[in-house]
């Protein structure tokens, strides 16, 4: 880790940072979130058709992961070669998992963070009317790799 912020200049001005120089390496990053229910609400998600809510909250994931530099000012348009988003209905909670990979010259740990976070957001948006005590926490990065090509 550096001592510095990226994203912001010497002299305290916010920039995008230059990646112009740095070669392009495969690059992948693991995101998970968490939405915490009753166990009513985690059994009525569950017993869902395919297609339903987790369904929905998938592609919401995948689609915030490709538009990742529109949402957040000073991340990169990147061009994304994989991202899977899954979610699992435990007792009293869904997990979501995040994975995003690209060959470029920056990582992709936002696109994953963001992909886990819009999943979460749209299981709570599909569950907020039987469910008004959902949390979404825990929204983390638990792994990010970097290989040459």
């Amino acid at each position: 880790m550096g001592d510095k912020l990226s994203h912001v200049s010497e002299a305290g001005n916010v920039r995008m940072v230059d990646v112009g120089g740095k070669v392009l390496s495969r690059r992948r990053a693991v995101a998970r979130a968490t939405v915490s229910m009753s166990r009513e609400t985690a059994r009525r998600l569950s017993e869902l058709p395919k297609g339903d809510a987790l369904v929905t909250a998938q592609l919401a994931g995948i689609m915030a992961a490709k538009r990742t530099s529109e949402l957040i000012p000073l991340c990169h348009p990147l061009p994304l070669s994989h991202i899977d988003v899954s979610l699992a209905v435990a007792d009293d909670v869904v997990e979501i998992t995040g994975v995003v990979e690209t060959t470029a010259q920056t990582g992709v740990e936002m696109e994953a963070l963001t992909a886990v976070s819009v999943a979460a957001l749209t299981v709570y948006d599909m569950a907020k009317a039987v469910d008004s005590g959902m949390a979404v926490s825990e929204v983390r990065l638990v792994e990010k790799t970097k290989e040459p090509v």
